[in-house]
């Protein structure tokens, strides 16, 4: 459940930033600055759980046995075996 409370944190910018902002604001839509910056720190906080799955994958994936080479007679067979699986399931 997501926590419903709010508070400040003020932040000061250059002008050219707090233009880019505005600007920004009203081209997504937003209706204040405030909401768009919400929206940046939401979506790099999904960003960092994505990252944080996929790294996660990836140690999983190196620690799960030794390496195969995918080269091409590795997608051959592949190929040849996933056509004989379709071909019996036609049958």
């Amino acid at each position: 459940m997501a926590d419903s409370s709010s508070t400040a944190l003020n932040i000061s910018l250059p002008v050219a930033l707090k233009r880019f902002v505005e600007a920004q604001s009203a081209r997504g839509g937003y209706t204040s600055s405030s909401e768009y910056i919400r929206e940046l720190i939401r979506e790099a906080r999904r960003k960092s759980a994505r990252s944080s799955e996929l790294e996660t994958l990836l140690l999983a994936g190196a620690e799960s046995g030794p390496c195969i080479e995918a080269d091409d007679a590795y997608w051959s067979a592949k190929e040849k075996g996933l056509m004989s699986r379709w071909r019996d399931l036609e049958e």
